[in-house]
């Protein structure tokens, strides 16, 4: 009698976690769903990059370039390579700055917005349907861009957000009307629509242990079900 009455609290301990753990658990199930729907690298955008052979540095190109005066931080990397038809050296510092300097030593200024749409145009597959520009400082960069780095946003007619860095100069991060969708139901999957970046916050980890324990009563109980059955027969 005793078993039988641990069993029957079991037994409504496991229908209360259902009722309790239910929603987040259909929640995570769909929302994965959504995630494998299509391949990382369409969500990423990566199919609507065109590739670019680099084009090699004319023989008799002279370089003349220096670390500025004032700069003081280590150098992460030194890179000269031909875009839009000239030479361009990109100084890029372990902090994760970067400058650009022209063949004589001249230092490049940011990035235009002229320049900006370019960029988009020559390195994205429909980069010159361009609806919208618009430009943000590092401490002010949208939700679907997430990096300290001061960029353009170039958004196309198809919904696409291009990011091209104003002083890199180069393409950043591309995010489809798809990755933006898959952005949200990441927040969702983590329970962290805010920054959708914490995947180690209390209310996650309690529903997934409360999931966890849930899943471990009704296992119990199956089996001791089962027993019983096969006793009785």
């Amino acid at each position: 009698m005793g078993q039988q009455r641990a069993m029957k609290r079991l037994a409504k301990l496991h229908i209360w976690l259902g009722w309790l753990v239910g929603a987040p658990i259909l929640m995570w199930t769909i929302t994965g769903l959504v995630m494998v729907a299509k391949p990382i690298e369409e969500v990423r955008g990566n199919h609507l990059r065109k590739h670019v052979p680099e084009r090699a540095l004319p023989a008799n190109t002279q370089i003349a370039v220096s670390l500025p005066a004032e700069s003081t931080g280590p150098v992460r990397s030194v890179t000269t390579q031909v875009e839009r038809g000239e030479a361009t050296t990109r100084i890029t510092y372990m902090d994760g700055k970067t400058a650009r300097f022209r063949p004589d030593g001249s230092p490049m200024g940011p990035l235009s917005e002229v320049e900006a749409r370019l960029i988009v145009a020559d390195g994205i597959d429909g980069g010159d349907q361009v609806a919208s520009t618009a430009r943000f400082e590092a401490e002010a960069v949208p939700l679907d861009f997430r990096r300290a780095l001061p960029v353009w946003q170039v958004v196309l007619n198809d919904g696409t957000h291009v990011y091209v860095g104003t002083e890199t100069g180069q393409i950043e991060a591309v995010r489809t009307k798809w990755w933006r969708t898959f952005d949200f139901v990441w927040g969702l999957h983590i329970m962290d629509l805010q920054t959708r970046e914490d995947t180690h916050h209390p209310i996650l980890i309690l529903f997934a242990v409360l999931s966890v324990i849930g899943s471990l009563f009704g296992c119990v109980l199956l089996f001791r079900r089962r027993k019983s059955r096969m006793a009785a027969s």
